[in-house]
């Protein structure tokens, strides 16, 4: 009799455990599935302009970002980007105003890594023309070399306009990307 029950006791641990198994499997797939509809890179600038658009979250933001999660996991060797957008709030300007960014790093888990080197194209922009309540849209392009360290790093996108020749602090937004292996 004590064998029996050391046998069902012994079914019914394996059966728990094997749910809990899959049950993790199918939320690490949700999830990854959810990151994979906030990717920027196969937008179109239309597109990419659309979801900025909803990214706004009021009238008064002078920044987004697309994807709104404000993060990115990036797979080493695969080129990802998050699309920016900046809106021209100053109401004592011209029709239309000068503005610029640039990206810096603000947090890294990387060690000595050049985190900067990952962003292959947008890294600043200068001079970006535009008129007063409406809004800029670019892209941001990443791609982390194969053999980087799994690290995560935090940016800080630092949004200046120009007031009378003087570029000045306009507004500032984080965003996250993290390195994952192939």
């Amino acid at each position: 009799m004590k064998r029996k029950t050391k046998i069902i006791i012994l079914v019914i641990v394996s059966l728990v455990i094997i749910a809990i198994l899959v049950n993790e499997l199918i939320l690490k797939e949700g999830v990854e599935r959810d990151s994979a509809k906030e990717r920027v890179l196969p937008l179109t600038e239309q597109q990419s302009a659309n979801e900025i658009g909803k990214a706004f979250g009021s009238d008064e933001d002078k920044s987004a970002i697309y994807p709104k999660s404000r993060s990115l996991i990036i797979k080493q060797g695969q080129e990802e980007a998050i699309a920016l957008g900046i809106r021209n709030l100053l109401e004592n300007s011209s029709d239309v105003s000068i503005f610029s960014y640039n990206v810096v790093v603000a947090e890294s888990t990387c060690g000595d890594e050049n985190v900067l080197d990952w962003i292959s194209n947008g890294k600043s922009e200068d001079n970006i023309p535009i008129s007063f309540g409406d809004y800029y849209v670019t892209k941001i392009y990443f791609e982390i070399p194969t053999g980087s360290p799994l690290c995560t790093v935090s940016y800080n996108i630092e949004i200046k306009s120009e007031i009378d020749g003087v570029y000045q602090e306009y507004d500032n937004i984080l965003f996250t990307a993290t390195s994952k292996a192939r």
